[in-house]
């Protein structure tokens, strides 16, 4: 993740600068965050107060908090911890559609046991990625796999969802 400070009315030091970044890049342990991805952080000091908005556009959605305290390192705290819930909140919705959607496979496979469907062809394209985006994008799209093609091997894989809780890899190989 980079890094765009704004400083209005405010002087932003390298000690501030380094807060930021310090505070802001341990949110990469909640969510899969792009090198890319450029965080805007706006530092406002009033006269009786400062500032602090946060802005980071994520895969799952924009985040953004904003915060008015006296100091400047406890309202950069606060607007860190309102990232950290606003990930969360994503976060349980994601499993929660994923539960109603499991409950509806169920239903839907025992009426196609009983009727005759055709096999229905689909093409993939296997985009290169890493295990946790792969992991990431199959949640985003609330699927049971996903098909992508391995960065570290270069060989297509398939990361898929375990009855028995967690994660499944199935790896390819060009033999």
């Amino acid at each position: 993740m980079r890094f765009e400070l704004i400083g209005k009315n405010v002087n932003i030091t390298e000690r501030v600068q380094e807060q930021i970044e310090k505070k802001l890049s341990n949110l990469d342990k909640y969510l899969i965050i792009d090198g890319d991805t450029i965080a805007r952080v706006v530092v406002k000091e009033n006269p009786n107060d400062k500032k602090i908005e946060v802005t980071i556009p994520t895969k799952v959605g924009l985040l953004r908090a904003e915060v008015v305290h006296e100091d400047l390192y406890a309202a950069l705290d606060l607007a860190v911890d309102k990232l950290e819930d606003q990930i969360r909140r994503q976060k349980t919705r994601l499993n929660r559609r994923h539960k109603e959607s499991l409950a509806e496979t169920f239903i839907i496979e025992e009426k196609e046991e009983e009727e005759d469907i055709p096999v229905r062809t689909k093409m993939v394209f296997a985009e290169t990625m890493d295990l946790d985006e792969a992991i990431m994008q199959m949640e985003l799209l609330d699927h049971n796999f996903f098909i992508f093609t391995d960065e570290e091997s270069g060989n297509i894989a398939v990361v898929y969802r375990r009855k028995s809780g967690g994660y499944g890899l199935l790896e390819t190989t060009k033999e």
